[in-house]
Parts: C-alpha cells; sequence; structure tokens
C-alpha cells in the first residue's frame, strides 16, 4: 500500500503556503547553499515549462494541547527547500542564509532581446545594472503593485528598438511562472521518523543524505511557542564557532542572538583552541538529550520534542514543553565554558593529545555525558570523576562499545546506570576485562595494518600519557614527534620488500611501527635490525654512542626498548625473524595497555 499521496500545486500556491506557515521550511538540509547560476538555471527551467521535480512534505503528528485538545500538526518540508528558497529569493526578494550565514537576496536578471542561444536569464551583477537593455531583478514583475503598462512604456522609451507588444508578451510570460505547476508528494501522517528519514536517504541520493540529527535540527526550528528557533541557533552557531574563529563576527551581527543568554554562553569558544576534537550538531544533540533522559536514539529525541507519550503513543503539549525545558538545559550544560574544558583536560591527561589520537565521536559523545551526569551525581566522589570517565572511555575504544550499533549500546549502558547506579555498573562492565583480554583479544587487535586501528591509537596515547622517549631518540618525546607524525618502521619497509615481504598489509603491521626521530630513520635506511640495533647494542656495550643514537649504556638502551615495546632480541633478527618479532611485540604493547589502563 503506497505510503504517500502526490497532487500538483502551481509555484504560486507553495509561495502561498509558506508565506501563511502552512508548510515549514526549517534548515532540515543544510543552509541555502546554491550559488546564483543554480537559481538562474531553475528559474530558466520553469520559463520553458520544463518540469523541476517533486516537493515532499510531510505533516508533524496531531497533538494534544494542555485542555486535552487535538491540534493539526504543522506541515515541513522534507525534500525541496534548495528549490522553493531559490524561488522565494527570486520571485518574491526573500532573504536567505548562504552557506556562510550571510543574509542576501539573489536578484535575477531577464534579457528581452535574448535570442536562440543567448542566455535569457542571468545572475544581477554591475555590468547588467548599468544595461538599459535588461530588467535587473525579475522580482520586480511580481509585486502586487506591478503596473505592466507603466514599465512597458518607460523600457521601451529606454530601448525604441523594442516593440511593445512582444515585450509585453515577454513579461507576462515571466509572470507566468507562478502559474508553473509543481509536483508535492504527501507522505502519510502514520509514517514514523524513521521511516521519514529512511524515504528521504533513498530519494535523496544526490547531495547531502539526511540524517536523524537533521530531523531532530528540523524540529527545533519549525518550532515557535518554547523558544526552538533561537535554541536551533545556539546548537548551530556552537559547531560553527568550535570550527571557525572568526565566526563570532557573523554571530555579532545577529542582535537578537547577541541579546539572548545564549550568546554569553558560547562566546568563550571564539577564543578556544578546541585542538583535539571539534562538537559538529551531531555531538551537541546526541549529549545534550543523552544527559537528560536514559535515551541513546535520537530519533526518540525527535518524537519527544514533538511530545510523544510512548506509552500511550499519543502526542501531547505538556511532554513537549516538558522536552525543550530539559534539552535546552541540557544544552547549555553542554557549551558551559569550564565543564567542556575540564572534559577536554581529562581526555587530553590520559594522553589522547591529538586529534589523529581521537577517531571515535560517539565513544567521545558517551564519555562526555558520563561526564556531566558523575558531575552532578551527589553520590561519586568529584575527585573520582576524572578517573571513571578516561577508563570507560578507553574501554569503549579498545572494545568498540560504540561501533555499529551505537545508540543501542548507548541506550543500554544508560539504563543499566539508572537502574543499577553508575559505580555498580562500572565495576560489571570493567569486570569484563578479565585476562584472556588483554593477553588474546588485544595483541589480536594489532595484527592490523592500520594506524587507525583502535588499539593502536590506545598505545600511542599511552606512550604520551607515560611522557615515553621516541625509539633511539632520548629527550625527543612521543608526544612531540607525533605532532609531525614520525611513525617509521623498526624492520625498514624497503628491507622487507628486497626480502620477499612485499604486500602492504605484511611489512605496514602496526607492531612494526614505532615513533623515531626522522634523522634516526633516515641513518638506518634499508638496514636490518641485526646490523643497525646489533651496531647500537655494541656500542652501548662499550660506553660509546653510535651514529644511529646518543644513548650510551646498556640500562638506557634496555628501557628505551621496554617504553617502546621493542623485544630485547631485536638485534639479533632478520626478515626470517619478522613473523616472531611481531608476534613479541604484540603482546609487549598489549601488557603496556594494560598498564596505562590500570594506571588511569
Amino acid at each position: 500500500m503506497p505510503q504517500f499521496s502526490v497532487d500538483s500545486r502551481t509555484i504560486d500556491n507553495v509561495i502561498g503556503y509558506i508565506n501563511n506557515g502552512q508548510i515549514s521550511i526549517p534548515e532540515i538540509q543544510r543552509p541555502f547553499v546554491w550559488d546564483g547560476s543554480k537559481i538562474r538555471d531553475l528559474i530558466d527551467s520553469l520559463y520553458n515549462g520544463f518540469p523541476v521535480g517533486y516537493l515532499i512534505v510531510w505533516q508533524n503528528p496531531n497533538m494534544k494541547d494542555k485542555e486535552g485538545n487535538l491540534t493539526s500538526g504543522k506541515m515541513i518540508m522534507i525534500d525541496g527547500q534548495q528549490r522553493v528558497t531559490a524561488i522565494m529569493t527570486a520571485l518574491v526578494g526573500m532573504k536567505v542564509l548562504d552557506k556562510d550565514f550571510n543574509e542576501r537576496v539573489y536578484k535575477i536578471a531577464f534579457n528581452p532581446f535574448a535570442q536562440n542561444d543567448e542566455q535569457r536569464f542571468e545572475v544581477q551583477s554591475a555590468a547588467i545594472l548599468k544595461d538599459k537593455r535588461w530588467i535587473s531583478d525579475i522580482a520586480e514583475l511580481f509585486k502586487p503593485e506591478f503596473n505592466s503598462w507603466e514599465f512597458v512604456e518607460s523600457f521601451c522609451q529606454a530601448n525604441p528598438d523594442m516593440e511593445r507588444p512582444k515585450l509585453s508578451s515577454l513579461i507576462q510570460n515571466v509572470i507566468n511562472i507562478k502559474n508553473c505547476p509543481i509536483g508535492i508528494i504527501h507522505l502519510n501522517d502514520g509514517l514514523s521518523i524513521d521511516d521519514v528519514t529512511e524515504i528521504f536517504i533513498r530519494i535523496n541520493s544526490q547531495g547531502k543524505a539526511l540524517t536523524q540529527a537533521d530531523f531532530v535540527m528540523s524540529t527545533i526550528a519549525s518550532d515557535e511557542k518554547y523558544g526552538g528557533f533561537m535554541l536551533r541557533k545556539a546548537i548551530d552557531y556552537c559547531s560553527h564557532l568550535a570550527k571557525n574563529h572568526d565566526f563570532i563576527k557573523k554571530i555579532n551581527q545577529d542582535k537578537e542572538f547577541v541579546e539572548s543568554d545564549y550568546y554569553n554562553l558560547i562566546k568563550w569558544m571564539a577564543n578556544y583552541q578546541f585542538n583535539i576534537f571539534t562538537p559538529i550538531f551531531d555531538d551537541v544533540l546526541r549529549t545534550s538529550f543523552m544527559t537528560k533522559y536514559d535515551r541513546g536514539k535520537l530519533a526518540n529525541l525527535t518524537d519527544l520534542l514533538h511530545g510523544r507519550n510512548f506509552e500511550t503513543r499519543s502526542f501531547e503539549e505538556t511532554i513537549q514543553e516538558d522536552t525543550f525545558i530539559k534539552f535546552t538545559d541540557g544544552v547549555k550544560n553542554y557549551c558551559n565554558e569550564y565543564t567542556l574544558k575540564q572534559f577536554f583536560d581529562t581526555i587530553k591527561s590520559a594522553g589522547f593529545v591529538y586529534p589523529r589520537l581521537v577517531k571515535g565521536r560517539m565513544a567521545l559523545d558517551f564519555a562526555y555525558t558520563l561526564f556531566i551526569r558523575l558531575r552532578n551525581d551527589s553520590s561519586i566522589e568529584k575527585l573520582k570523576v576524572f578517573h571513571y570517565v578516561q577508563r570507560w572511555y578507553v574501554m569503549s575504544v579498545l572494545t568498540g562499545r560504540y561501533v555499529g550499533s551505537p545508540e543501542t549500546q548507548m541506550e543500554r549502558d544508560l539504563r543499566a546506570i539508572s537502574d543499577r547506579g553508575f559505580i555498580r555498573y562500572y565495576n560489571e562492565v570493567m569486570a569484563n576485562l578479565a585476562e584472556t583480554f588483554w593477553e588474546v583479544t588485544v595483541p589480536q587487535s594489532l595484527q592490523s595494518s592500520s594506524t587507525t586501528t583502535p588499539a593502536f591509537i590506545v598505545y600511542l596515547a599511552a606512550q604520551c600519557k607515560m611522557n615515553d622517549d621516541a625509539f633511539l631518540s632520548p629527550g625527543a618525546k612521543v608526544r612531540d614527534l607525533l605532532e609531525t607524525a614520525d611513525i617509521h618502521h623498526i624492520f625498514p619497509r624497503k628491507y622487507l620488500q628486497n626480502s620477499g615481504i612485499n604486500t602492504v598489509v605484511r611489512y605496514n603491521q602496526v607492531a612494526n611501527l614505532a615513533i623515531l626521530s626522522k634523522p634516526i630513520n633516515i641513518a638506518i635506511g634499508m638496514k636490518a635490525p641485526n646490523n643497525y640495533m646489533k651496531e647500537v647494542y655494541d656500542a652501548c656495550m662499550s660506553g660509546q654512542e653510535s651514529k644511529y643514537t646518543t644513548i650510551n649504556s646498556s640500562d638506557e638502551l634496555i628501557n628505551n626498548c621496554r617504553t617502546s615495546c621493542i623485544p630485547i632480541d631485536l638485534k639479533d633478527m632478520d626478515y626470517q625473524d619478522y613473523d616472531n618479532f611481531l608476534e613479541k611485540r604484540r603482546l609487549l604493547m598489549a601488557q603496556k595497555i594494560k598498564d596505562y589502563f590500570y594506571s588511569l
């Protein structure tokens, strides 16, 4: 059975629906990102009677107000925002926000003299404004007070070679754009948020795929009763400001926002370096929601913002109001300067000091959720919050806890914490990290050639946390060399290739990688370990330095190898020992990760 119906309306009908509020166009896909040429092409298509695609709309669920009366939900546009926005700015002169949040009107000019393949429509420019043969802004033709006779007379006086009947006909053709039909697909009211999301993803194969976060933003933006429009701005501005500090200049031009409480809440971000992680609006939504509800699915947030009662499966205004209040408070908690800075310091002090070490957004979102919740939990010692959050974050990265079906796992964790208390549940989860995990699972996860494999990321974080020297590089810290990506092969790549080990998966094993300074790596060149490490070892035995390192004692060499998880018998190895070396080093790396984890 079809889950939609189709009908046809005119462009003028659609403009009327937008103006009277029957259809809402929240920022469901993105800010208006079409350039002027796309708007011009759309207007030209309408002028020539070409089809311009369907608009897709969906009606928000009907809701019981506080008196128990049923009120109709608003129609929102699911697909077609860019086209409708282009029409509104070109024909009606509506101001729109471009991708840089600049407010502007896109003006389209019309050339009545155009012949054959000449461009009949063009984006208004300085040259066009000076050219009397162009109608510089077609929006003038759609104003209620437009007088066709007066306009034709004025234009023909300035352009004597233009015939009045011809110009009148051409102008009417432009005005008739408003009578062009456009198809509208109405999705059935009974479709769930998940259904609507899936529909959009399937039909919107070109452009930006819609996510649950986009639906949340659309719901917030379309609210006119509980401060949704300003809340949407706060979330959007927060994520833009975190990415681009100069964006504060744009925000400062929004006087209404500057006068709101949200401005003081986020303006500090213009002077803060988000040097390990830059939050996007998805992170703000997800974490703000999870700090207030034992739910991890953003689809549930959309339902709650619509006022859904999960028990009765109805929609109620009291639930909608309560949700907006709680969620707004959650957003304010997320953006709190002291809280967010303290959280980032917590993650950095665990060794995750660079963006390359912070890969899982979901794991970080849940860690921040825990951080906020535990700080507000009177049963938790405040000084132990850092310890709990660090361990939980590292555990979730190592185990891939929030990979695959992250929302389901997050919700399971939140509900278990509420049911059993955090400490009890925390201890249960940590108890699962038994000896087999450290001795079997972690070494197995290090059987990878990807430097983004979670176990290797945690290993590097451990080295940063422990302030280790780089391999054969006393005084040169791992955390400093990581910034310049000085990760090199212990068994040189060229050496392995020349020895018959020539597949990327084999010679790029993470257990064959170590942080060491570039000059040392150059000195090693293509030499086998039983060449360069034997020379280092022999020099240390006689209290001398080698050309590979300034280390000149056996104790210092042993300690340096230990911190870099290098088997002490590396000095005796060549390509025939490569697999044995990898196995030994994986075990050493796993042990280091374990020691690091329990030191947090």
